[in-house]
């Protein structure tokens, strides 16, 4: 059973239901502990004063803050605690929605929710809230505290189970105004390479299937240490150049259609694409 990170009530109205928080993902991550090359000593890190040249305790570290003026303003730890959201003990459901609605732009890190406590009570009460989420595409949207921090949260149920996902604030989400997509205004694509790409795509479609992708990077760190721990020497690969962009478009798009659908000549795409997924061109 993972160890529970909060605990409390999923409150919404006059209905609270007893849930413990646990994390929604494991860290496969290969975690490396820094050395000293020479003589292979861990490193240690320490709070360094370089005016009084003495390391400085917890205790006597404040913070610091600089303003848009140049200004820097110090804070200390009993001044953060009284500005410090209230810790209560509840997810206090605020409204629900339609999943459709959510940008997943705004989901942080996910959590799974369970009983806390097994008497028949909270039992049926997780029972009832898990199969009536479950039953509608909407999701409860509400507020919690955590470790000193508030955190607005999307509860809704997967597979029996009820999960909770941190979200991001909207005012967190840069906006487009500042990105420069002055591309998408002054370079409009031409019918035929709209249609070329959307024949693409409709070739490149299959079902979600998140089982299919793994984690290349960490396979290679595994065998880079397996390889290291027999004593092997490992050689870097040459830097790749990066691709630039295909000087005719329309030719490009063709080239790859017709590798996707395994014929030797370009195809010409209609307007409606393909209709063929991945799955059925490679097997074809």
């Amino acid at each position: 059973m993972a160890r529970s990170l909060w605990t409390g009530s999923l409150s919404f109205g006059l209905v609270n239901v007893p849930v413990a928080l646990v994390s929604g993902e494991r860290d496969l991550d290969l975690h490396f502990q820094q050395l000293h090359e020479k003589d292979a000593s861990p490193i240690e890190v320490q709070r360094w004063c370089p005016r009084d040249k003495t390391e400085v305790p917890i205790e006597e570290v404040a913070h610091s803050y600089e303003t848009d003026d140049g200004t820097t303003v110090i804070v200390s730890d009993l001044e953060l605690e009284a500005i410090a959201p209230e810790r209560t003990r509840t997810i206090d459901i605020e409204q629900f929605v339609d999943l459709d609605d959510v940008d997943p732009i705004l989901y942080d890190h996910p959590y799974f929710l369970v009983p806390a406590g097994e008497d028949d009570g909270t039992l049926r009460a997780y029972a009832l809230l898990t199969e009536v989420i479950a039953g509608t595409d909407r999701a409860a949207l509400g507020r919690f505290v955590m470790r000193a921090k508030e955190y607005l949260a999307l509860v809704r149920a997967r597979d029996g189970v009820l999960s909770l996902t941190t979200m991001r604030f909207a005012d967190e989400i840069r906006s487009v105004k500042g990105i420069d997509a002055a591309a998408g205004k002054t370079h409009r694509p031409k019918p035929k390479e709209l249609n070329a790409a959307k024949a693409v795509i409709e070739e490149l479609t299959a079902d979600w299937e998140p089982d299919r992708f793994k984690d290349r990077y960490r396979q290679r760190l595994q065998r880079v240490v397996s390889r290291k721990s027999k004593g092997e020497t490992i050689t870097a690969p040459a830097t790749q150049q990066t691709p630039e962009a295909p000087p005719d478009l329309m030719e490009a798009l063709e080239k790859t259609l017709a590798e996707l659908t395994g014929t030797d000549q370009p195809t010409r795409p209609s307007a409606k694409g393909s209709g063929r997924s991945i799955q059925k061109a490679k097997s074809g």
